[in-house]
């Protein structure tokens, strides 16, 4: 069975987002369903995998990561209202048998990710 996770990575820093808030949702029906809340470790990662075995399924998903509360804690100057904030990713997850990797790769004026495995 697959697993997803994830990490952040702070580019104003050249290091992982340590301390950051998020929430893993499943979209169904048009609905928004929270699976999970967790927020990163030292490492920028998670402790354990945000959903594993048959938790995992194919549908639709978001994670939503707080970036904008990350950079105030930093003691990062922000304009208000922020210019990224809360950092939204919608993505699917069509084989539930593999493993899908979401990271953030996020600065207060940017933010990208990709799929890893």
């Amino acid at each position: 069975m697959g697993k997803l996770s994830t990490h952040v990575l702070d580019i104003t820093k050249g290091k992982p987002g340590a301390g950051v808030s998020l929430a893993l949702y499943a979209l169904e029906n048009g609905q928004r369903r929270l699976l999970k809340n967790a927020v990163t470790n030292g490492d920028g990662r998670c402790d354990e995998p945000l959903l594993a075995g048959d938790a995992l399924r194919a549908g639709k998903y978001e994670l939503v990561f707080c970036a904008g509360d990350y950079f105030a804690a930093q003691g990062v100057e922000l304009p208000s209202p922020r210019f990224v904030d809360e950092v939204v990713i919608a993505f699917g997850i069509a084989d539930p048998a593999q493993n899908y990797h979401v990271p953030l790769v996020v600065s207060p004026w940017a933010y990208s990710t990709y799929r890893g495995s």
